[in-house]
């Protein structure tokens, strides 16, 4: 079983070249909106491949935190459920935003835009999972 976590664990770092091809569509996007009309379809990309990177990033080791400033996070357990919080509204925020993009406009840029949104949405609700197991394995009031 060990194995298979550290596959998973490997597989995580998939995450960094995911994020490299967000910022380059947003770099894309950025210079697009020097132009009258902006590229809608590049924004969709950010979105897309920016919420594919979330999820990968699901995969890493949670019995481990990345840095001193998310252990400060999950170890106090006032920040933990403040950053919970924040996980959840943003999720609910993007994703409520997608559906109703989705199901509430014709123009298909809209369409394509909220598409993208719940890709975002879908990849925080794996950060939010991934997020609650670092909270209970790091929180200092109940591992102590």
């Amino acid at each position: 079983m060990q194995n298979i976590k550290a596959i998973f664990h490997k597989i995580s770092y998939i995450q960094y070249p995911l994020v490299v091809v967000s910022m380059v569509y947003y770099v894309l996007f950025i210079i697009s909106m020097s132009n009258k009309a902006p590229d809608w379809q590049l924004l969709n990309n950010v979105l897309l491949f920016y919420g594919i990177s979330l999820s990968f990033s699901t995969l890493q080791d949670t019995t481990k935190t990345q840095n001193k400033f998310s252990r400060k996070i999950w170890e106090h357990p006032k920040k933990g459920k403040r950053m919970l919080f924040i996980i959840v509204l943003l999720m609910v925020v993007l994703l409520v935003a997608g559906i109703i993009g989705m199901f509430g406009s014709t123009a298909t840029i809209h369409r394509e835009v909220s598409m993208g949104l719940i890709v975002l949405a879908i990849g925080l609700m794996g950060i939010l999972k991934s997020a609650s197991e670092m909270f209970e394995n790091h929180r200092l009031d109940k591992n102590s």
